[in-house]
């Protein structure tokens, strides 16, 4: 199929087809029975566990799923997980093993970072990190197995030239896999730029009703044979439930996304001209150090991004949170509604208090009308001149 948007609609379909019905229908099981021995066997002699098997590693619904995301993202295979900190860890785990170094970029995802320095350290793995290539460059040794990347990184939205990375990977023979949730396959090809494992959080744009917890993990056959054996034996996989309303998400994703990109960059551009906004870090705006590469590396922009408001106290800091109403206090995005949270480490979100000159928070700006959501962010910014309570 020519093109994506075509895609969206008409992949991971086959048992649809096969139901007589327009949409795949969805298949619970947890017991797969075979018509002969030979069929028994044959299930277990192949390696892509996109066949009938046993529930664990899916049903029909689960493989439609997994064939519509290889489809749109340009490669073969998928693996479909229980949510997207599930499929960056199983990816992290496949190549980790004591006395080798895993290489993660910093900033990334929160929980992954946990995962490494908690886990990971005390079966002897060695971690290491890096912002630019050049220090990639210094900090590869022959024991490395794995570079794991997020573009863009979560809260700070920095980004790296994908390319130059994947250059340095293929250079040393070291796979390169990347969190390439925020763009979306729409929005990010990231198996074009070079990178060999692609992880998607599901929950957020592809499912994009803040009702599904899954995660995806893209690449050839090849590129993912670990992460599948690793998979198989931790039994890291995906409920077909979570997977039928995923398939259902992902035909409307190019049409959410465009009114996410619409909406994002009016605010963006609006909260620009705030005297209470000190920044905003969103790499699709021209003013970002990153627009070059966003350009280069990006067909599109999606709804979350950061702002740092001025210098205020904990008391205004609060009560420009509270008094949003458009925007609901929580941490996930890439659902129809807009969400506000403080952006803070995920592990000290629970009793860090920011110091009075560095108050960061991420907005998902979803699909509400864009004036609304104008007025509601300059209502809030008011409340940074004002101490009283709310």
């Amino acid at each position: 199929m020519s093109h994506i948007n075509t895609a969206l609609i008409h992949q991971g379909r086959e048992s649809a087809t096969k139901s007589l019905s327009v949409n795949p229908p969805l298949v619970r099981a947890s017991t797969t029975v075979f018509s002969d021995l030979s069929a028994f066997k044959a299930s277990y002699s192949g390696k892509t566990f996109e066949t009938a098997r046993y529930g664990r590693t899916g049903t029909s619904t689960t493989f439609d799923f997994q064939s519509a995301m290889a489809a749109i993202s340009h490669t073969e295979s998928c693996i479909a997980t229980s949510c997207g900190l599930s499929a960056c860890t199983a990816v992290i785990s496949a190549f980790a093993s004591s006395k080798k170094k895993i290489i993660l970029q910093r900033n990334i995802y929160g929980p992954v970072t946990t995962f490494a320095e908690n886990e990971l350290k005390k079966r002897g793995v060695h971690i290491e990190y890096f912002e630019s290539t050049q220090e990639l460059e210094r900090i590869i040794t022959p024991n490395t197995t794995l570079i794991f990347i997020e573009i863009p990184t979560s809260l700070t939205m920095k980004l790296l030239d994908v390319s130059a990375v994947a250059n340095i990977a293929s250079k040393h023979s070291i796979p390169l896999a990347c969190d390439a949730t925020w763009g979306t396959p729409l929005f990010f090809d990231a198996h074009q730029l070079g990178i060999n494992i692609t992880i998607h959080a599901v929950t957020k744009y592809i499912n994009g009703h803040s009702d599904v917890m899954l995660g995806a993990i893209t690449g050839t056959y090849a590129a993912l044979e670990k992460v599948r054996i690793f998979s198989e034996r931790h039994g890291n996989f995906a409920a077909p439930d979570s997977c039928w309303l995923a398939l259902r998400g992902l035909r409307t994703l190019s049409v959410r996304l465009a009114r996410h990109q619409e909406n994002s960059l009016f605010v963006a551009n609006f909260l620009q001209n705030q005297l209470q906004v000190k920044d905003v870090f969103f790499p699709a705006l021209p003013t970002s150090p990153y627009y070059d590469l966003w350009r280069k590396q990006f067909s599109g922009a999606a709804g979350p991004f950061t702002i740092e408001l001025v210098s205020c106290s904990e008391v205004q800091f609060e009560n420009f949170i509270n008094s949003l109403e458009l925007f609901s206090l929580g941490t996930s995005w890439g659902g129809f509604e807009s969400l506000v949270m403080p952006a803070i480490a995920h592990d000290l979100r629970g009793k860090y208090v920011l110091p009075n000159d560095n108050r960061l928070v991420r907005l998902h700006i979803g699909l509400e009308d864009k004036l609304d959501l104008c007025d509601d962010l300059a209502n809030a910014l008011n409340m940074l001149t004002d101490e009283k309570d709310i």
